[in-house]
């Protein structure tokens, strides 16, 4: 993530559910072309008006382009928060898995509420214990 991008994040944080809707596009994103909204409700078990209007939450803060009934692309603002969202679930993820041992599902669920609250320092601080051990 760029330098601008971190610092707008950091004056205008963004909630756990921006944060979820912007992995779940990335990650749909890395799976197939097109992403549409009824990939993401599926993904996000949420209804399709439900995903309707966070896109337009998401579009004026300038993370994805969007047009109604069509597919929508992430920008690279919303490509590079997507990235680093994911990033963090990814690690905390494998730390509850690999070091506390806990089943599969349950360190995704909770990595999954976890990743929008570690601060940067201390999720570098995860990465660096589990290259020590």
């Amino acid at each position: 993530m760029n330098n601008q991008d971190v610092d707008n994040i950091s004056k205008n944080p963004l909630t756990a559910t921006v944060e979820d809707y912007l992995e779940a596009i990335y990650n749909l994103a890395k799976e197939k072309r097109a992403v549409r909204v009824r990939d993401i409700a599926k993904r996000l078990d949420v209804k399709m008006p439900t995903v309707s209007n966070m896109l337009k939450t998401l579009s004026e803060k300038g993370m994805i382009d969007y047009e109604k009934y069509e597919y929508l692309e992430l920008t690279e603002k919303g490509s590079n928060v997507g990235r680093e969202i994911d990033r963090r679930h990814q690690i905390l993820r494998r730390f509850l898995t690999n070091i506390l041992k806990i089943d599969y599902n349950k360190a995704d669920e909770d990595a999954c509420k976890m990743e929008h609250a570690v601060s940067p320092a201390t999720l570098e601080a995860f990465v660096d214990f589990m290259e020590f051990i």
